[in-house]
């Protein structure tokens, strides 16, 4: 089962906090999970 196992920084790099910093959507997302009061340990 190797096969399904993404390279952690081509992952990081799609979904990793300062992509989504890049983005409104995902600035959008980050700042409604404030406010659901999670906490933002998306590194």
């Amino acid at each position: 089962m190797e096969n399904h196992r993404k390279s952690r920084i081509k992952k990081k790099r799609k979904s990793g906090f300062l992509a989504k910093m890049r983005t409104k959507g995902g600035r959008n997302i980050l700042s409604r999970r404030r406010r659901a009061k999670r906490s933002l340990k998306l590194r």
